[in-house]
């Protein structure tokens, strides 16, 4: 994996609330195309991690770059634009609409059509109309959503929502998506398949950073595992390396997990 050009580039950041020391000196980088997974247990830093990527929280010290681009001082939406997408762990959905409904408003939230042209009817509007439409079925079969299109998301089963979640997340065209525990509340068939889904984005050239509590789920779609515990590094590497690190199998003892 070394020729890897680098997407996303974290530097001696450190995170402090008050005398708390959330993060302290994180070092790790996610290549092009890469599978980058980030474990730890609860507690470890994770979600603060996560947020520090996206600019929903400023490292108190160190950088965090994409593509060469500071992300330092940045807001979310300013991280969204240079394609930096995030899933969240709970899903919003608008419930009483349709899923095909629920991608047309997060393309239409996206969409260049102005919004008198859109209420005059105009040529362009239209014709923007009918490429979001295509748009939303061809995000729903990504996300192997077909047949649930028409019913309520409302409807959808907790994992099936997750996947209208990370449908929306695609609508942004995203170069790296930032997946938050994707899987937890899903059962064993809808996680194998969701692992499907991952290698499926990432081998149309998306990047992927996932945070996961499932141990098994992470071995088998991780390139490459960094592995936190209050708030450092303790081990990056392989699933291989991590599964037999000494440091990784005393930060989740007790728990049974990395040899899940």
């Amino acid at each position: 994996m070394g020729s890897l050009a680098t997407a996303l580039k974290v530097e001696q950041v450190a995170v402090r609330f008050g005398g708390l020391v959330a993060l302290s000196d994180l070092n790790f980088s996610v290549g092009e195309g890469e599978i980058v997974s980030l474990i730890g247990p609860n507690g470890a830093g994770k979600t603060t991690a996560f947020n520090i990527m996206t600019g929903f929280l400023q490292p108190t010290h160190g950088t965090v770059s994409y593509r060469g681009t500071t992300l330092n001082g940045l807001k979310p939406p300013q991280v969204a634009n240079l394609g930096l997408i995030r899933t969240f762990q709970r899903t919003s959905v608008f419930p009483n609409d349709t899923v095909f409904d629920n991608l047309l408003i997060g393309l239409h939230r996206q969409g260049r059509t102005g919004l008198l042209e859109a209420i005059l009817g105009l040529p362009r509007a239209r014709q923007s109309d009918r490429r979001l439409r295509q748009r939303a079925g061809e995000l729903i079969e990504w996300v192997g959503l077909q047949r649930r299109a028409y019913d309520p998301a409302g409807s959808l089963s907790y994992g099936e929502q997750r996947l209208v979640g990370v449908a929306l997340a695609l609508a942004a065209e995203p170069s790296m998506l930032l997946l938050d525990e994707p899987v937890s509340g899903m059962n064993a068939s809808e996680t194998h398949t969701f692992v499907q889904l991952i290698r499926n984005i990432r081998d149309r050239g998306v990047s992927i950073l996932l945070v996961e509590h499932d141990m098994p789920m992470v071995m088998s779609v991780s390139d490459r595992i960094v592995v936190l515990n209050y708030g450092r590094i303790i081990a990056e590497g392989t699933p291989d390396i991590i599964r037999n690190d000494p440091a990784v199998i005393e930060a989740y003892l007790g728990q049974g997990a990395v040899h899940a």
